[in-house]
């Protein structure tokens, strides 16, 4: 199956722009994907990585609706290491991105994570940077809340040469 159409099955529709799939399931299934800094129709795009997997999302969503970014933005102020190592992959982040962005591109995506300047604004962005394999401490205190990613079945499967979501699948506990 194309990664492109299982991810517009994942995020509930198509991508707007070819994507990179950097971290995969047991089952094979995307987890990450890096999307380009500005969109096929010319949109800059802050977001360079991009969580896929609706386990993965739904978990982390579970976070962020119990306060998680709140405690991230506490600890990056009162932890000096933390809020330096955050600060660090804001810089790293944009760099990759700034690469990436397409020489003469009329707007160009600005922040770090997520297009954050500082602090944390999604922890989604954040974990799905961990994941591409980058040093990100918000994903790194993230990954242990949302893995092992279980499922029994797959979120996607291929029906007819199509990827459609399964109706088997169900988010483990």
């Amino acid at each position: 199956m194309n990664d492109r159409r299982m991810v517009a099955v994942q995020i509930g529709r198509p991508s707007r722009a070819e994507i990179e799939t950097r971290a995969r399931c047991h089952l094979s299934l995307p987890v990450a994907v890096r999307v380009p800094p500005v969109l096929e129709d010319g949109t800059p795009f802050p977001t360079l990585y991009w969580l896929t997997c609706p386990l993965a999302v739904l978990r982390v969503s579970r976070l962020e609706s119990g306060g998680g970014v709140k405690a991230m933005d506490r600890r990056a102020e009162q932890a000096p290491g933390f809020g330096e190592a955050l600060a660090a992959a804001h810089a790293r982040y944009a760099a990759q991105r700034e690469e990436l962005t397409p020489p003469g591109a009329e707007h160009r995506p600005k922040g770090g994570v997520a297009g954050a300047s500082q602090g944390v604004k999604c922890l989604h962005a954040h974990y799905a940077d961990t994941l591409a394999g980058n040093s990100n401490p918000v994903g790194e205190m993230v990954a242990p809340w949302v893995e092992p990613l279980d499922c029994a079945v797959p979120c996607v499967i291929e029906q007819d040469g199509q990827a459609v979501g399964n109706p088997e699948w169900r988010a483990p506990r």
